[in-house]
Parts: C-alpha cells; sequence; structure tokens
C-alpha cells in the first residue's frame, strides 16, 4: 500500500512539475544579407520584425514583417536608399502610439569616416502600407553622430525619443557626447530639445520604458575619471529629473564598449539589465523595480561566465523578467544566444541556448513577449550575415 501510495504522489508531483522551456526556429523572412533585426509589440499584441537587408550596389532597405500563425507574414518594404549607416549594435526600431500610429527611424550617413550620421523617421497611419515623408528627428544638422534612439510612449499621448547626439563634437571627434529628448506627435510635429545628460558613452544603446504617469531612461554615463556605469533618469509631473548612479560598478574604460543597458516595464514593475567589466571581470546584471523604477532591488548575476553583454530584457507581471545576453563559447565554438528568466525575488533559473554558435561580432539579439513565447531574433556571421529568428516556449 506504501509504495502505491508513494507512485500516486510522484505521480501527482511529475504531473505539477512545469515543462522545460522549449526552443523552436521560425523560418526568417529576412533574405541573405540581412541584419540589424528588432522586434516590436503593437498595441494590439502584434508582434513585428524590422531589418535592413541590401536592395542594390550600396542600396539597403529597411523591411518589415508580422508574426502569424504560419510564422511570419510576406516582408513589406518601408523605405530603401544609399549612403545608409548600418551597424549591428545601432538597429532601426517600429515603436507605436497608444492610437496604432507607428513611427519608424533609420540612419543615414553624413560623413562616415567621422561616422557621422542622421536619424530619419516617418510614421503610418494604416498598419505600414504607407508612410509619411521621413524628416529628421533632430534639429542638429552637423555632420555629426544622432543615433542609437530609443521611443518610449508619454503620458501626453505622444511618443518619446531619446538619442545620442554629438553635436557638441569638433571635427576630430573630440568633445561630449550629449543625451537629448524629443517627442513626436501624431501629426509628425517635433517637440521641444532637452539634453537629459551632457557627457555620456560615447555609442552605446539608449533604452526607455513607460511607467505609470511617466517615462525611465537608462543609459550607460561617463565621468572625467572615464568610469562608464549606467545612469537613470525619471520624467514625472511634465519635467525630468537630474541623472543618477543605477550602477557602482566602477567600470574605467578609455574607450567606448559599445554594450548599452536595456530596460522594460509592465506596470509598475520595471527591469534593467547592463553589461559591465570592472577588473575585466564581465558579466551580466539585472535589477527589478515595483514602484515604476523609482527604487530597485540589488543586482543579480544572469549570464554564464564567459559574456560579451550585448542584451535585452522583458518584465514581467509577476515581477520578474527575461534576459537575454551573448555568451561566449570554448576555444573556437563561437558565441551563443541564451535566455534565463529571474523571479520576483531575485532567484535566477537555468540558462536556456536558443542559437548555435555563429553570431554576427557586435550585433545585439532582440527579445520580446508574445503570451508564453517569447521570440528571439538574431544575426548570423559570415560572408553573408543572415537575420535568424526563434520561439522559445517558457513554463
Amino acid at each position: 500500500m506504501l509504495k502505491w501510495i508513494g507512485l500516486g504522489l510522484l505521480l501527482v508531483i511529475t504531473a505539477m512539475s512545469p515543462a522545460p522551456p522549449s526552443v523552436t526556429e521560425l523560418k526568417s523572412p529576412a533574405a541573405a544579407g540581412s541584419e540589424a533585426p528588432n522586434i516590436s509589440v503593437a498595441p494590439d499584441g502584434r508582434v513585428l520584425m524590422s531589418w535592413l537587408e541590401p536592395a542594390g550596389p550600396k542600396i539597403y532597405a529597411l523591411k518589415f514583417s508580422v508574426r502569424d500563425k504560419q510564422g511570419w507574414s510576406a516582408p513589406q518594404t518601408i523605405t530603401s536608399g544609399q549612403n545608409w549607416f548600418v551597424s549591428g549594435a545601432d538597429f532601426p526600431t517600429i515603436a507605436f502610439m497608444a492610437d496604432g500610429t507607428m513611427v519608424v527611424d533609420w540612419f543615414v550617413a553624413t560623413n562616415l569616416q567621422r561616422e557621422a550620421y542622421n536619424t530619419n523617421v516617418a510614421l503610418s497611419r494604416d498598419a505600414g502600407k504607407t508612410w509619411s515623408k521621413p524628416v529628421l528627428l533632430h534639429k542638429d544638422r552637423k555632420e555629426r553622430q544622432h543615433g542609437f534612439v530609443a521611443f518610449v510612449p508619454t503620458p501626453e499621448g505622444r511618443l518619446g525619443a531619446i538619442w545620442l547626439d554629438g553635436r557638441k563634437l569638433d571635427n576630430d571627434g573630440f568633445g561630449d557626447m550629449g543625451l537629448i529628448y524629443s517627442s513626436i506627435g501624431k501629426d509628425g510635429s517635433l517637440g521641444t530639445e532637452a539634453t537629459l545628460d551632457g557627457r555620456v558613452c560615447e555609442c552605446c544603446q539608449t533604452a526607455a520604458a513607460a511607467v505609470p504617469g511617466g517615462m525611465v531612461v537608462v543609459y550607460r554615463d561617463r565621468t572625467g575619471k572615464e568610469i562608464r556605469d549606467i545612469s537613470i533618469a525619471r520624467y514625472t509631473n511634465g519635467k525630468w529629473s537630474a541623472p543618477e548612479p543605477l550602477s557602482n560598478d566602477n567600470w574605467e574604460i578609455d574607450g567606448c564598449p559599445v554594450n548599452g543597458p536595456a530596460i522594460a516595464s509592465n506596470g509598475k514593475n520595471v527591469a534593467v539589465a547592463w553589461f559591465t567589466a570592472p577588473d575585466e571581470k564581465a558579466r551580466v546584471n539585472v535589477m527589478l523595480s515595483t514602484d515604476g523604477g523609482k527604487t530597485f532591488g540589488k543586482p543579480v548575476r544572469v549570464d554564464d561566465g564567459n559574456t560579451s553583454g550585448r542584451l535585452d530584457v522583458i518584465s514581467l507581471s509577476t515581477g520578474g523578467a527575461i534576459v537575454s545576453w551573448v555568451e561566449r563559447g570554448s576555444a573556437g565554438s563561437g558565441s551563443q544566444v541564451r535566455l534565463k528568466q529571474v523571479e520576483a525575488n531575485g532567484t535566477a533559473g537555468a540558462s536556456v541556448t536558443v542559437s548555435g554558435a555563429g553570431l554576427q561580432p557586435g550585433s545585439v539579439p532582440r527579445i520580446e513577449q508574445a503570451g508564453n513565447e517569447i521570440v528571439v531574433a538574431w544575426t548570423t556571421s559570415g560572408d553573408m550575415p543572415s537575420v535568424r529568428t526563434a520561439v522559445v516556449t517558457m513554463p
């Protein structure tokens, strides 16, 4: 009798145990030579992927696709052109206003020797069938860097935009890179520009998230002593707070690591993930907030001990988070995209390997949530790079 009772308990426990995460690769809609993927979620829950791919000699096309029951829809071209600035770390973004208006950005080079380029933006009010005439996001017209844009809905119903702006740099690239904020209206009008920080790291991604009644921005800062840790600024009651350190890693590095932070929100739940390497000890951390980014818990390390960063994050309704990052393989085996779930109490689960080896150096894999699935996009390396995608089903 006891043996049968024990077996019955075992069966019950087994039935209650969650299934392990599963990874299913999706056939990518992007052609050979594609790169710089990004993933967005529309207000109605649709998942979109945008990317760049060659369209002729020195010509690139910006395309997007919508995930459906069969996989990805047929690609649609947003725009194309010559002299675009193409980088795996500075990727175009499709963002949405509350009414579903789509906003997209892309980068046109003005002086490649100086790595100078402008950010163009266009709007669509018919789900991407047609797009408005592009305008420059920034008022500065110098041949300087204007990129690494983060979009975020504002409490006023506009779309906020935060970017790195080199208008204070000289012709040789010396000076301070600034962090600038503006906004876009439904009619395409641009708001007043504001400098959030006058001296930041030169080419690390910026990140922003909406929280109840406001916005939160995170970025890699830069002190006079070349400490490049993560800082945070908050927007409440129509005003931006002074930036303050989010992390105190004390990472001193003379050049930009091209490895910015990521932030995501789910109501008052906020998750921030970032890469750091003080004393040449690389790691990916995540911190969680339950009060809209006002305060955060302690950092939780998520990498597996040999990371190169290039991360993204999703905030869960439970108060936890899912973090993606790039983990270096053993000698000669290349790098992989990995995911890890962190519970609200800071407990980190096992890592999930999403991709095989062979990621494009410097590119940043992207993730978004769709129900209990995580959609992942990354770029493979080689003579002909290519965007690949997968779905991770979480328990």
